[in-house]
């Protein structure tokens, strides 16, 4: 009987832990909810505006300046962004303070009104992070139950943004240690996660529709194989040209960010002189394709992510444009984030890669769209979740595939320098080094 009794008690254990983590993430999902709706709201109109007013372009450089002055004068460690939040989970010690909010907000959506090229994702899981640890000031909670409201603010923002819940619960277990996933945090995440999701719907936002219609190769040649052979190695092929561009984007985002702080001394010069970049880019390619979110584009013959999913939808050369717009943008102090230009990347990889070897260019696209965002953030396992949620579950073998390879080969790099280490890619321990001290090791070398 003491068993049974025991098991007994610990069943209401867990109902207790379920309703206390309910209580205590549901402010969190609707103030990140809430928050990511109108963000996502007031995006639309910047970039509406923006394709209507060609000439906010020229106003880059400004408002480049308007937000480092913003961030030194209001912000004080809120520069950090998700570094920042990673931190405290780590280690929790002063907080995320709330005005992160507000400035990243603000920040972001001048940044994409005057033509920067970043994305959204970051402004999302900012302000999951610093509304988390508001409420936890609030509820006054311990060190333990803070890093995990932060998480769940992370999952928030994020399930949020791109409307894949499960992802967003996955991708804040996963983000914050390479080799290394803590289940403490799993439920709560959850529930934030599909909460702000609800939450942001029912403000009516709409996400944008992925497809891909792709069906008759999916069947093997060879009776016991439940795939098909021939295409399966090229997406290991083209997986490992999309790890690669992981580590191209994450190095060069780092190397413009630091060499641009160390021959510039006037600081407020640097954003301006990427303004300028920008805009010189801009012209000498003759095109506006590769400015902002990247997800539509208002001419019907411009690259967008949606026109990858299409034969002849994307230049060979897209992708790398479109990498190096947004390593400037972000490496020079403009605000957003990095995961859409990653998808935006990646899929006009696939769609060159497919266009190549004769795969199916939709199926490539969205491999790409997932795989590149994967070795980015060295989140293979969230990204494969993400593909079943936006392109459905019948190639859930080829998005791990592509994501897992994508992963490896993208190294030991990634676009959040506070992500922690504890296992190398080869299987070696570490003792909580960060990609940040690994790129410090390797530039001493």
């Amino acid at each position: 009987m003491i068993p049974q009794l025991r098991n007994r008690f610990e069943q209401v254990q867990i109902f207790n832990h379920l309703i206390r983590w309910t209580i205590l993430s549901l402010p969190v999902s609707i103030i990140a909810g809430s928050l990511v709706a109108l963000f996502l709201w007031l995006l639309d109109k910047a970039t509406e505006l923006r394709w209507q007013q060609g000439w906010l372009l020229y106003l880059l450089p400004l408002a480049g300046i308007l937000i480092y002055f913003m961030y030194k004068y209001l912000g004080k460690n809120t520069e950090a962004g998700n570094n920042l939040i990673m931190d405290e989970i780590h280690e929790p010690g002063g907080g995320v303070p709330a005005r992160m909010t507000p400035l990243v907000l603000a920040a972001t959506i001048i940044t994409h009104l005057f033509g920067g090229s970043a994305g959204r994702e970051g402004t999302a899981v900012q302000m999951g992070g610093s509304m988390a640890s508001l409420v936890a000031k609030w509820f006054k909670l311990n060190k333990q139950d803070v890093r995990i409201l932060l998480m769940c603010g992370i999952a928030a923002g994020f399930g949020a943004v791109f409307g894949t819940p499960v992802t967003g619960a996955i991708f804040a277990l996963e983000v914050l240690a390479v080799g290394r996933m803590k289940y403490d945090a799993l439920l709560p995440c959850f529930i934030a996660s599909v909460l702000a999701d609800f939450t942001c719907t029912a403000y009516g936002i709409q996400h944008t529709g992925y497809h891909i219609s792709f069906i008759k190769m999916i069947n093997s040649d060879i009776s016991f194989l439940h795939f098909n052979y021939m295409l399966l190695a090229k997406v290991i092929l083209a997986a490992v040209c999309f790890g690669l561009a992981s580590y191209l984007f994450s190095e060069l985002s780092h190397c413009i960010k630091n060499y641009s702080n160390r021959f510039i001394p006037v600081k407020w010069m640097i954003p301006a002189i990427g303004g300028i970049i920008i805009i010189a880019l801009t012209f000498a390619l003759g095109t506006r394709d590769y400015l902002g979110l990247g997800v539509t584009h208002p001419q019907q013959n411009g690259v967008s992510i949606l026109s990858c999913f299409n034969e002849g939808g994307a230049g060979y050369l897209s992708w790398w444009w479109k990498l190096l717009f947004t390593a400037i943008t972000i490496g020079m102090g403009f605000k957003g984030g990095e995961v859409t230009p990653l998808f935006f990347i990646g899929a006009a990889l696939g769609n060159t890669l497919a266009m190549l070897t004769g795969a199916p260019v939709d199926l490539m696209a969205g491999l790409g769209f997932i795989a590149v965002f994967a070795g980015a953030t060295n989140t293979p396992i969230a990204c494969t979740i993400m593909g079943v949620e936006l392109f459905g579950g019948e190639y859930t073998l080829y998005y791990a595939v592509a994501c897992f390879t994508a992963y490896y080969f993208s190294g030991h790099s990634g676009i959040y320098l506070s992500q922690r280490l504890d296992i190398t890619k080869t299987g070696d321990k570490q003792q909580h080094q960060t990609i940040r001290d690994i790129r410090n090791t390797r530039n001493h070398q």
